[in-house]
């Protein structure tokens, strides 16, 4: 990690009123993608890591039993809270938790899996561990949108910016899937750096017995 959390948090608390206008037509799409992959049942939970403002999870607690949005920024937070309250979502719970150490309590279950444009803070050995958090909650599926290569860096392009951000390839964050027990289901290309990733765990037996 280039910044450390408590860097990085305050830069997105900084920008958290403003930051819903400021996201680009391929954030939009790459957000888009991972609630219709997602898509949970009405009796799902769900946790969304790096959630911001919101713009996942707000979109999936109408569809799921419960939301837990995990985030760094208290600023963000704020804002996610004050749009689940207009929205009269009560479903949704904002609380502190990085990738790594996600704020879920012992015992809670998670179905889903959701992260959109946030792990790419992350180095590439931290977002294996953060990767491997994930899996650790026992959810069925995970969709990940973020920053990532699918040929090489390209400082001078959008969504990367090399004194803060830190994007793996596809190809390494697929191999973080596989090396957890997900096959990974869907590779979608919204810019050639930018990809939304569908893993589903292969040993889920949820729906034997």
């Amino acid at each position: 990690m280039k910044k450390s959390v408590e860097e990085h948090a305050a830069r997105f608390s900084e920008k958290a009123a403003t930051y819903d206008d400021s996201k680009s037509d391929e954030y939009h799409a790459c957000a888009g993608l991972v609630v219709d992959y997602a898509d949970p049942n009405p009796d799902d939970v769900v946790l969304d890591l790096g959630a911001g403002t919101g713009a996942i999870a707000l979109a999936l607690a109408p569809d799921a039993e419960r939301v837990l949005a995990r985030d760094i920024s208290e600023g963000m937070m704020d804002e996610g809270r004050r749009k689940a309250a207009e929205r009269g979502l009560d479903n949704v719970e904002f609380a502190y938790g990085e990738f790594r150490a996600p704020g879920v309590d012992a015992g809670q279950r998670v179905d889903a899996v959701t992260s959109n444009f946030a792990l790419h803070h992350l180095a590439d050995d931290e977002k294996r561990e953060a990767i491997r958090e994930m899996a650790a909650t026992g959810a069925r599926r995970i969709v990940l949108g973020d920053v990532a290569f699918f040929e090489g860096p390209d400082a001078d392009a959008p969504f990367y910016s090399p004194e803060v951000d830190d994007p793996a390839t596809v190809g390494t964050l697929v191999e973080a899937f596989t090396a957890e027990g997900f096959a990974v289901t869907a590779v979608e290309r919204v810019h050639d750096q930018v990809a939304v990733i569908v893993a589903e765990r292969l040993d889920d037996d949820s729906e034997t017995e």
